[in-house]
């Protein structure tokens, strides 16, 4: 049994991909006996084991301007194996738990679950310059080969980087065996494309639907299409007014946020998934996709393909024109489509169940702790 702090920003209730991550994560290893308890800086109602370090701030910023000293008095007070940090680009909280964390004494893990873009890139290495944080013996995670290239770039050797995926519970979005994919009532079969994600201008969601109207033009008219968006955010009414503008509305649809179980339910109905996005991280809705037995068209040089091989469960593009190609020809080519869909149903992305991952953890948890041994000695 390990007694495991885990430091985030933001957590529940908020419901972004890190928030139901490190939660699903907070789940699994209670589950496999651990002692875990969190420290967030997300307002909201009392939860066992949550601690919330709280401050009024402009925005609703999640952060606390004497998150160091709290941090040091709860970690005093709980006295963890080991204190487990989760970043995004940049994550003031987070990284107020390192500090607190080191200066404790106590060996830390930080996970980074976002992909460091030059001039994030650029950031740490102006922080690494000014207080050294290379040199704090910390032991540092990727959930993907593609997030790790990054940010080993700038430790220089100085902080080992291992890729420890995000975990899903693959059986319970695995497809039912016998069930046919839900067709839309009357008229011809159309290919159902799906994408599920934040409709935020990081994630290029009108680039998205120039990529559809692109892919609709290059497949044969007797073949009919339809898509569905799953998400919600600041982009969409941009994207409601491309689609009116180009008149796309007729088969494209924009149904705001779902929940885990419509979402299952929805891909039950999908032939296509796509991941356009250039700088993904590692791509959870992807992953569920894959697990449920659809085709996956994303970018090469993103996270997703740790999961995705070309041509065995999905497709891969390295640029906006390779993505187009590869959605035309999952539509117009049935056979791929369901050579693919088979191989996704019959096959699991192992490094990527709760069983991996937790595994790939509890090593880093035990390099960290040899590590905070030689700080102290």
């Amino acid at each position: 049994m390990v007694r495991i702090l885990h430091v985030s920003d933001c957590y529940l209730p908020r419901l972004g991909g890190i928030e139901v991550q490190v939660a699903d994560l907070v789940r699994s290893q209670s589950e496999a006996g651990h002692e875990v308890e969190v420290a967030t800086a997300t307002p909201g109602e009392r939860l066992p084991g949550v601690h919330r370090v709280v401050a009024r701030m402009p925005f609703d910023l999640p952060v606390h301007p004497r998150g160091v000293s709290r941090l040091l008095r709860l970690m005093a007070a709980r006295r963890p194996d080991v204190v487990h940090v989760h970043t995004g680009a940049v994550s003031p909280f987070a990284w107020m738990g390192v500090r607190a964390a080191v200066r404790a004494g106590l060996p830390v893990v930080v996970t980074v679950h976002s992909m460091w873009d030059p001039l994030t890139r650029l950031l740490y290495r102006v922080l690494d310059t000014l207080f050294g944080w290379s040199r704090w013996h910390l032991v540092g995670t990727a959930v993907s080969r593609a997030a790790a290239h990054p940010i080993r770039a700038v430790a220089g050797g100085r902080v080992p980087v291992d890729v420890v995926s995000n975990g899903l519970d693959l059986s319970s979005w695995r497809p039912v065996p016998g069930t046919r994919p839900a067709r839309p009532a009357g008229g011809a079969e159309a290919v159902h494309i799906v994408a599920v994600g934040r409709l935020a201008p990081r994630k290029q969601p009108v680039r998205l639907l120039k990529l559809l109207m692109e892919a609709r033009r290059r497949v044969p008219g007797d073949i009919a299409m339809r898509a569905t968006l799953v998400g919600d955010g600041p982009a969409r009414r941009s994207m409601e007014r491309f689609l009116r503008a180009h008149g796309m509305d007729a088969w494209v649809s924009l149904p705001g946020r779902y929940s885990r179980e419509r979402i299952r339910e929805l891909l039950a109905s999908a032939d296509v998934f796509v991941a356009p996005a250039p700088r993904e991280s590692f791509g959870i809705a992807a992953l569920e996709a894959r697990a449920a037995g659809v085709p996956v068209v994303a970018r090469a040089q993103s996270g997703v393909a740790d999961f995705v091989r070309p041509g065995k469960e999905g497709l891969l593009g390295r640029s906006f024109e390779e993505l187009v190609r590869s959605v035309a020809r999952l539509a117009r080519d049935s056979e791929l489509r369901e050579l693919i869909a088979r191989n996704n149903r019959e096959t699991e992305p192992a490094q990527c169940a709760w069983p991996a991952v937790l595994e790939g953890f509890e090593r880093c948890y035990e390099l960290a702790g040899a590590r905070s041994e030689m700080r102290r000695s």
